[in-house]
């Protein structure tokens, strides 16, 4: 090879532009091992790789899919800050602050979430998910007038955004503001009647109107949808008790206590019958 140089006046390659080309191609096979980690749900192997491919050299692709396996491995912390410098290098790219939004979500840092959807906005104030994730971020602060004001200007763009309205509907009925929540749970109701995040809303609204046998039917169609529902069995034992048929209610905690231990709790039944015996428990 070295001949060859000599003969038609090549130079041979310094040790240093040697070790650049090794790092360059480790480099490579670091990211696509990193990747295809990534592809097949192997999250550590796919940190790893992707780690020490951003150590040999700075790529923002690499921190891409180092933000993915990290949020899949569930290291939130540790995503949200690959997503920060992604975004320092892009500040105009939307779709980066709405990962960090839905990273902080995740991670309920529910400042940092609206932060990302302030900066969104002032790119561009047409992205429904904005609004949307906005009014949550403002539900986790407790701020349920600035949520509310989120999910009607998503409905404002698009009159058909179901999600906005049953988020909307739930902020109403936190406010007190039940014949509005009335209003959009029919809207859903007559678009997506077997949707089980509509029935339970409208039940919701059922007890809140006082119709509690009305809130009765809706729980029993959730459950005859899906049997295995956590939400269904415990919000009819609330309502059985509420109506005082307490071996409904025992039915039902035991039903729930089948399905999923991890939501019981020796003293459950007690403070259910505390919390509904003389009240209603939307406080309306």
């Amino acid at each position: 090879m070295n001949f060859f140089k000599a003969l038609f006046g090549g130079k041979e390659e310094s040790p240093e532009e040697k070790r650049l080309a090794e790092e360059l191609k480790n480099f490579d096979i670091l990211k696509y091992d990193g990747v295809k980690a990534l592809k097949t749900g192997q999250w550590e192997q796919a940190i790893r790789c992707l780690n020490h491919a951003i150590s040999i050299k700075e790529d923002l692709e690499c921190r891409d899919y180092l933000s993915q396996a990290l949020l899949q491995n569930n290291e939130l912390t540790a995503s949200y800050e690959q997503l920060q410098k992604l975004q320092e290098a892009e500040p105009e790219n939307q779709g980066i602050l709405l990962r960090m939004a839905q990273v902080a979500f995740l991670m309920e840092d529910y400042g940092a979430m609206a932060s990302s959807c302030e900066k969104a906005l002032l790119i561009s104030q047409d992205n429904l998910e904005i609004y949307y994730l906005y009014g949550r971020a403002c539900l986790g602060q407790e701020d349920l007038t600035n949520a509310l004001a989120m999910y009607t200007k998503a409905i404002s763009i698009n009159e058909n955004y179901a999600d906005a309205y049953l988020m909307r509907a739930n902020v109403l009925l936190e406010k007190g503001e039940v014949e509005d929540a009335d209003k959009d749970s029919e809207w859903l109701m007559e678009r997506a009647p077997e949707v089980e995040d509509v029935l339970l809303l409208k039940a919701k609204v059922e007890i809140a109107k006082g119709e509690l046998a009305k809130a009765l039917s809706f729980y029993n169609k959730v459950i005859e949808q899906n049997p295995f529902s956590i939400d269904g069995y415990s919000e009819r034992a609330k309502l059985k008790m509420q109506m005082d048929d307490q071996q409904g209610a025992a039915e039902d905690l035991a039903k729930l206590k089948d399905i999923n231990p991890d939501t019981m709790d020796e003293n459950l039944e007690e403070k259910m019958n505390e919390a509904y015996k003389n009240a209603n428990p939307y406080g309306f």
